[in-house]
């Protein structure tokens, strides 16, 4: 029934909601060049400096957010690490062939959402002018139309699926320019996208755990933090799309979008009442620096004492509106302010702030407003900082609050705080403009050979589910299972000769989460060591408690051999005549009855000895 109401209220609201599912592939290689695409972070290197610009895309207009990247004059640092990235990857060789063993990846992803492939496959240039690639493009091609998933009993469309090149990493950041690790670009990404049918935040987060249940069980994707990014577009009636950026915490997605909900009617609220209220924005800014020549503000006075100035403009019939709340801890000063950082500004001052808090006087305030003209109906903001910045933030931050008379502007936004689940401005929304053909590779015609390939493989994420269910007794497991990280690990333990399915799957779901609590790190044992360890179990030459002490010293020592670590520790099982001989030889010595000496013998022999085959060698014993 909650679900039913939930339906309702967004549907009353006019709520469209779609997702961008971003996922890095596990191939050996890069997606246009041969080197190597498992991810290690470099951060020393030959290093290159850039500045990009905006072109114009395939329809011969140039994108309006990478415009507004282009704007902020910033440059661009690239570290290069030699078997990392190339000259590929820095846009100064024509790309190799596509990388084959993604291209079968994408065919599986393809034909387990029953997509349509294209005919042939052209990779496009998609314009990216943030630094994130130092091509200021990102390869991007087209693998599959019109598919769909099944999700809580509701059909979703998924109308394309992109075949990618992944960004470069930062290392730092400043106003001024940001470093990157170039070892990251050109891992290929796959990147799914549903249409915006989705009918609430929570039915949004099912939507996501699906897709990347799917991406796991192909055991072809990366694992670990940021291998796997969401998108969120998000709109009401009213209101306008925008797009959260680069969402990783899956579980708390419903309560961003939520968020984002609300802020948007607060936006539409603000609308109407400036409307109602005749408001305008002055679009001629004021030198106000004199005001400020003897002032205790040290914000304002450091900026000044490096040559800087301070800048303002009036709201005519704002008042008390830049302070109106439009999400926790965020108001629409801070939405302005985002805007006006862009430029390189640390943020504005506006006067439904306490000036106090700045340590502006009174007398400081009185002659702002009178050189604005202001009344007390209206609002001004300030801003400090270098001539030529504050110039470009005041333009800036004059935009954005124009637009909150006109609409809720349409927007790509990234996380502001995780624990208010709050997002920030980061660019305008772009559109299709910078997209424009890559002219360096030729298109791959796609063969029934290949899609032959994808049909044969393609993933069941139900019949995956009933399968889990059925080797492990336990629906609850199975579901858990199902949305694990460790599911890929526990498919290829699962697989073994003799293996012990629902001890695996309790193994990798309950006590690595309570090894991890103790400080092991249970993550770094690779998966053919870790093989290595259950095959000694499958065997029957350790017992279940010793597979848990040898996981434990295998995270420690990485060096030594699986066998010499359970040599070294003791961890060997105790069997057959060996433990006869040793009942024997403690049953001389005992004096309690079965039940003492069970516990007094596995107190001694816990990790070396079964007790079931301990139960059968003691009756043997008293025959």
């Amino acid at each position: 029934m909650q679900k039913d109401n939930d339906y309702e209220y967004y549907k009353s609201l006019g709520f469209m909601c779609g997702l961008e599912i971003h996922q890095r592939l596990a191939t050996v290689e890069k997606l246009f060049c041969s080197c190597s695409a498992k991810l290690e972070e470099q951060t020393s290197g030959v290093e290159l400096t850039r500045k990009q610009r905006a072109v114009a895309g395939e329809l011969g207009e140039i994108d309006r957010s990478a415009k507004f990247e282009e704007l902020k004059d910033r440059s661009f640092k690239y570290v290069i690490s030699e078997g990392h990235a190339c000259l590929v990857d820095i846009d100064e060789e024509p790309p190799h062939e596509m990388n084959r063993q993604a291209l079968n990846i994408a065919l599986l992803l393809a034909a387990s959402m029953k997509m349509k492939v294209t005919a042939e496959f052209e990779p496009m240039r998609k314009e990216v002018v943030d630094g994130s690639n130092p091509s200021a493009f990102q390869r991007s091609t087209l693998i599959g139309l019109n598919g769909n998933i099944n999700v809580n009993g509701n059909d979703i469309l998924i109308p394309s699926m992109f075949l990618e090149e992944e960004s470069a990493g930062i290392i730092s950041n400043s106003e001024l320019s940001t470093k990157y690790d170039t070892s990251r670009i050109g891992i290929p990404l796959i990147e799914i996208d549903t249409f915006p049918y989705i009918k609430s935040p929570a039915d949004a987060k099912d939507v996501a755990l699906y897709i990347g249940t799917l991406l796991r069980l192909t055991g072809l994707v990366q694992r670990g933090i940021g291998s796997i990014r969401q998108d969120v577009n998000v709109s009401i009636k009213g209101g306008s799309r925008i797009e959260i950026k680069g969402l990783q915490e899956l579980y708390d997605m419903d309560k961003y979008i939520e968020n984002e909900v609300k802020r948007q009617q607060k936006l539409i609220e603000i609308i109407k009442l400036l409307k109602s209220r005749g408001a305008k924005v002055s679009r001629g800014a004021k030198d106000l620096t004199e005001i400020f020549a003897s002032t205790e503000s040290k914000l304002i006075s450091s900026a000044l004492s490096a040559g800087g100035c301070v800048m303002g403009f009036k709201l005519s019939n704002f008042s008390g509106v830049i302070g109106m709340e439009v999400n926790p801890n965020r108001r629409l000063g801070t939405e302005i302010s985002d805007y006006a950082k862009m430029a390189g500004v640390k943020g504005i001052i506006h006067s439904d702030e306490e000036m106090q808090k700045y340590k502006i006087s009174e007398g400081e305030v009185l002659k702002i407003k009178e050189e604005l003209g202001t009344t007390d109906k209206d609002s001004f903001i300030l801003i400090a900082g270098s001539r030529n910045t504050v110039a470009k933030a005041i333009e800036l931050a004059m935009e954005r609050a124009s637009l909150a008379m006109e609409q809720v502007p349409p927007e790509t936004r990234a996380v502001a705080d995780r624990d208010l689940y709050t997002t920030r401005f980061m660019r305008p929304l772009p559109g299709g403009s910078r997209m424009y053909p890559e002219t360096d590779t030729r298109p791959i015609k796609v063969t029934s050979e290949m899609l032959k390939y994808g049909k044969e493989n393609a993933i069941s994420v139900s019949k995956e589910r009933e399968r889990l269910k059925a080797e492990l007794g336990s629906e609850d497991m199975a579901e858990r299972m199902m949305l694990s990280p460790m599911l890929p690990l526990y498919k290829e333990l699962s697989s073994m000769k003799d293996a012990d399915k629902p001890f695996i799957a309790n193994m990798l779901l309950q006590k690595f989460r309570e090894m991890q609590r103790d400080g092991v790190d249970v993550e770094s044992i690779e998966p053919k060591r870790m093989e290595e360890i259950f095959s000694l179990f499958n065997s029957r030459q350790i017992t279940k408690q010793a597979v848990e002490s040898l996981i434990r010293v295998a995270a420690k020592d990485g060096s030594s051999s699986i066998t010499d670590l359970a040599e070294k520790n003791s961890l060997y099982r105790i069997s057959g005549k060996e433990l006869e001989q040793l009942v024997s030889k403690e049953l001389a010595s005992s004096k309690g009855n079965d039940a003492t000496f069970i516990k007094s013998f596995m107190s001694k022999y816990r990790l070396n000895v079964d007790g079931q085959e301990l139960n059968e060698v003691l009756k043997k014993a008293k025959r």
